[in-house]
C-alpha cells in the first residue's frame, strides 16, 4: 500500500506551524479539521476566504490556516472582521474563535454583529473556561463547576450562547459537540453558505484544566459522557437548550431563518442616495467574480 506524504486538507494548513499548541485530547482540532472540510466542499475558492481570530486557545486557529487570515486583539475579532466584510463584501468573513473571547470582552460586539446580521460566519469553540491563561471561570462556566478562579464552585449564571446568538438577531445558529464531527462540518458547512450573520457552536473537551478542575475524566470520557447525553433537537427552541454538563446537552440546528443584511440596507442606501457609488461597486464586484 502506498504511503502518502501529504494529507487531504495539506494545502489549507501551514504545514510549516506544525506542531500545534494544542494539548492532547482537546478538541479545536476536530473543530478545525471540520471547518477546512467545510472550506472544501463549499465551493468558495479559499483565496476569497479571511479567517479572523482573537486571544485564547482557539484564537490560534488563524495562524495555522492557509488563508487570509488575522490574529487580533483580545475580544476583537468580530470588530476585524466587520470592517472586511464593509471593506469588501464579497469576501467569505469567518470569525474562529472561543467562548471567553467571544463572549466576555467581546460580546457587545458580539451582540451588535448579530443585530445588524452582518454577513459573517462565528464560529465558537466552548470549553467552558479560559484555557489558554490558567482555567480561570467564563461566561460558559456552568454553575458550581470548580476554576483556578472560583475552586468552590461557581455561582454565577453562565451564557446560553445559542438562545444569546439567536436573541440577538442570527439568522442560523447550531450546536453540537466535537464528538458530533459530521454534523459540526455540516452545519459549518450551512453556515458558510448562509448570507447573514451564522453562528457554530462546538462544544469541546479541556482535558488539561475544565475537566481535570471538575473530575471529568479524560478526553475520551468526556466523548462517552456527549455520546450518552446529547440529545438532537432540531427547531429546538435555544431559550431551552441550556447546558448543565450533570444533565443532558441539546444539540442541533436550532435556527434557519432569512432577514436582510446590514451589507443588503448600504446597498440599498447607496441606490437611492448615491447611485454613482453604488454602481462603481457593482463594476468592482464583477472584476473581483472574474479574477
Amino acid at each position: 500500500m502506498e504511503m502518502k506524504e501529504t494529507h487531504p486538507i495539506d494545502d489549507l494548513i501551514r504545514t510549516d506551524r506544525i506542531p500545534h499548541i494544542w494539548c492532547s485530547g482537546c478538541g479545536i482540532g476536530i473543530a478545525v479539521h471540520c471547518f477546512l472540510n467545510a472550506i472544501r466542499k463549499s465551493g468558495i475558492p479559499p483565496k476569497n476566504f479571511a479567517v479572523v481570530s482573537g486571544i485564547g486557545c482557539s484564537g490560534r486557529v488563524a495562524g495555522y490556516v492557509k488563508l487570509d487570515s488575522f490574529h487580533t486583539t483580545h475580544g476583537r475579532p468580530i470588530p476585524f472582521a466587520v470592517g472586511l466584510k464593509l471593506a469588501n463584501d464579497r469576501l467569505k468573513v469567518v470569525v474562529f474563535s472561543g467562548d471567553g473571547d467571544l463572549i466576555a470582552i467581546g460580546g457587545n460586539h458580539f451582540i451588535h454583529a448579530a443585530r445588524r446580521n452582518v454577513d459573517i460566519t462565528v464560529i465558537c469553540v466552548n470549553n467552558f473556561n479560559y484555557g489558554m491563561t490558567g482555567g480561570q471561570a467564563a461566561p460558559t462556566t456552568p454553575v458550581r463547576a470548580r476554576t483556578s478562579t472560583t475552586p468552590y464552585g461557581n455561582f454565577e449564571f453562565p451564557f446560553n450562547l445559542a438562545y444569546l446568538a439567536a436573541g440577538s438577531g442570527a439568522v442560523y445558529v447550531s450546536r453540537w459537540t466535537t464528538l458530533h464531527a459530521k454534523q459540526l462540518e455540516d452545519s459549518m458547512l450551512e453556515a458558510l453558505g448562509k448570507k447573514g450573520f451564522t453562528f457554530v457552536e462546538a462544544i469541546s473537551p479541556c482535558p488539561t484544566l475544565y475537566n481535570r478542575m471538575n473530575k471529568l475524566g479524560t478526553a475520551l470520557d468526556f466523548m462517552k459522557f456527549c455520546k450518552e447525553h446529547s440529545v438532537i433537537r432540531h427547531g429546538a427552541d435555544p431559550k431551552t437548550a441550556n447546558i448543565d454538563l450533570r444533565g443532558d446537552i441539546v444539540v442541533g440546528r436550532f435556527v434557519n431563518v432569512e432577514r436582510p443584511t446590514f451589507t443588503d440596507f448600504l446597498e440599498e442606501g447607496l441606490a437611492q442616495g448615491l447611485p454613482h457609488r453604488k454602481a462603481l461597486l457593482d463594476e468592482e464586484r464583477k472584476e473581483f467574480e472574474h479574477e
